[in-house]
């Protein structure tokens, strides 16, 4: 079986070769570059806690020492503070931001000790054909190379020459706001908190930013980010450095600080989303496949969920066979995320940063879209919560012994520990991505016995004996409790973390008929395909 083709060796198309690796499915991942990137402090994400850990497990590099968890963020609105949200107090998981070199630079030689990935370096794809058994590409270069594949994933970013050879429209808004940006060395009075600051009391005449956020990094690094008035004025390194000590004096005592500017930049935010995930064998994944970024919302986020949801279909698809349903699903699934939070987003802008239709749009005028833009920084709500999937066509049917838990079916499950097959204590998410489903039993008072006591006891036997039979590979876990799940109740989960259904107790054809659904019916239509060719 030919290997996937990965086009793009950014942070996406890394992550999709080594999450296919972890499923033993090879590829080749084209880089139009030299194979490493250049350092800049001021190119910045920040990343939720499913997107950090996904990231973690890939790499085995504990991004937490490269980045930073922010220790709080504040809303601030001229010297009044709006909202404050403290982490630790709040039990709430902190975003991780971190340097976007840095990321690519751990996926970059985590790919290296991998021997099922393979970097070609300065190749610059030029043209695809594809077949009924995969797809052809060719790179162009001092030495023209034609690559054979199973499939094609185009994560070449927002200038996508795999769309554009597909002829997949990309329709959306240009320009949909300018941020001038900065990464430099200051002590600032917030350590460790992010901060939003909306009409600055320093604030003067002219075309000078009305807000200005500020994202802390390791060693006393900050990212500021000024929201630019509309237009196509240049940002000159003069005016920016005259708003970085305008900045920092109003955030001190009148005085600019000592300083230490690292990288300047201006950041363009568009939304756009293409009309196609999918063409044949062809597809799309992250910018290439979406743009979005005002409010706070994050396109690599976003992109590391299209690697993370498409490299367990596409294993499967790779190992046993093509398989239309379990494919379709992936541009249903993440096409419609990505587009809720565009909506979202798109219908939010004018309302926060315009004056006319504040009052009337939002409760508590200034507090309300203060909150609004709280929710897109700090991943809540619809402008910033993880995409839940509850109408994919891999949802189960009705199964009389589905019961609500604290996670509602599709969303990411909460991060529990678990008792794995070899009787080691582990988180839960530790145990995704490696292509099998995951089957977790609550039963309270389990964690103080020795597995040996309880594998055989009540309801284990039954149970192992249904995850045994199911259709796909499934991982039996055990944990003492789950949010809202009472005791003895089953939970069914995906490869990439997002909940299938929970069952009342085991009942082996409901959760047989959950792990059908989920992988797209797969025994089912192979039956019917060799009882057709019978």
């Amino acid at each position: 079986m030919d290997p996937v083709i990965v086009v793009g060796a950014g942070p996406v198309g890394l992550t999709l070769a080594l999450a296919l690796a972890r499923q033993e499915v090879p590829s080749v991942v084209l880089d139009e570059g030299p194979g490493k990137d250049e350092p800049r402090p001021a190119r910045t994400v920040v990343l939720r806690e499913d997107t950090a850990a996904l990231l973690q497990r890939l790499t085995g590099v504990p991004l937490d020492s490269y980045g930073m968890r922010w220790a709080g963020w504040r809303s601030l609105r001229r010297k009044q503070v709006m909202s404050e949200v403290d982490f630790a107090e709040a039990g709430a998981a902190a975003p991780l931001h971190i340097a976007q070199h840095v990321v690519t630079a751990a996926l970059r030689t985590a790919v290296a000790d991998e021997p099922l990935v393979k970097m070609a370096v300065d190749s610059r794809l030029d043209a695809i054909e594809q077949d009924r058994s995969g797809a052809t590409a060719h790179s162009r270069g001092a030495k023209g190379t034609w690559w054979r594949g199973s499939y094609l994933v185009g994560c070449d970013g927002q200038r996508s020459t795999v769309r554009k050879l597909q002829d997949i429209r990309f329709p959306g808004r240009t320009a949909v706001e300018r941020h001038a940006v900065a990464a430099l060395r200051a002590e600032l009075p917030w350590e460790g908190r992010a901060l939003i600051h909306r009409t600055p009391p320093w604030r003067q005449s002219g075309p000078s930013a009305g807000e200005v956020t500020a994202r802390p990094l390791p060693d006393g690094v900050w990212r500021l980010d000024w929201l630019l008035p509309p237009g196509k004025d240049l940002v000159t390194p003069e005016t920016l450095v005259a708003r970085i000590r305008e900045t920092l004096a109003g955030w001190t005592d009148g005085t600019t600080p000592p300083y230490d500017l690292l990288d300047t930049g201006v950041h363009m935010v568009h939304h756009r989303l293409a009309r196609r995930w999918r063409a044949g064998r062809v597809l799309l994944a992250g910018d290439a496949a979406h743009l979005l970024g005002a409010l706070g919302t994050q396109g690599l986020d976003e992109g590391l969920r299209d690697a993370d949801n498409l490299a367990w279909k596409l294993a499967p698809a790779w190992h046993h066979g093509h398989h239309e349903a379990l494919l379709d699903s992936y541009q249903t699934e993440r096409r419609a995320a990505v587009s809720a939070r565009l909506r979202a987003a798109d219908q939010v802008l004018p309302v926060v940063r315009g004056a006319g239709g504040l009052r009337q749009m939002v409760p508590g005028t200034a507090r309300g879209h203060d909150a609004l833009l709280a929710d897109g920084h700090l991943g809540r709500g619809t402008l910033g919560a993880p995409g839940t999937y509850a109408d994919s066509p891999l949802a189960p049917p009705p199964l009389d012994g589905r019961i609500p838990v604290g996670t509602a079916p599709g969303a990411q499950v909460t991060d529990v520990r678990v008792t794995a097959e070899d009787g080691s204590f582990v988180r839960l998410r530790d145990r995704l991505g490696r292509g099998a489903l995951l089957v977790v039993l609550i039963a309270p008072g389990t964690g103080v016995w020795d597995r040996k006591h309880w594998m055989s006891a009540g309801v284990m036997p039954r149970l192992a004996a249904a995850v045994t039979a199911l259709p796909h590979p499934a991982e039996l876990l055990v944990a003492e409790e789950y949010p809202g799940a009472p005791a003895h109740s089953v939970l069914l989960v995906r490869p990439d973390g997002h909940l299938v259904t929970a069952l009342s107790g085991v009942r082996p054809a409901d959760l047989y008929a959950a792990a059908e659904a989920a992988v797209g019916g797969a025994v089912k239509e192979e039956a019917e395909a060799a009882s057709g060719a019978r």
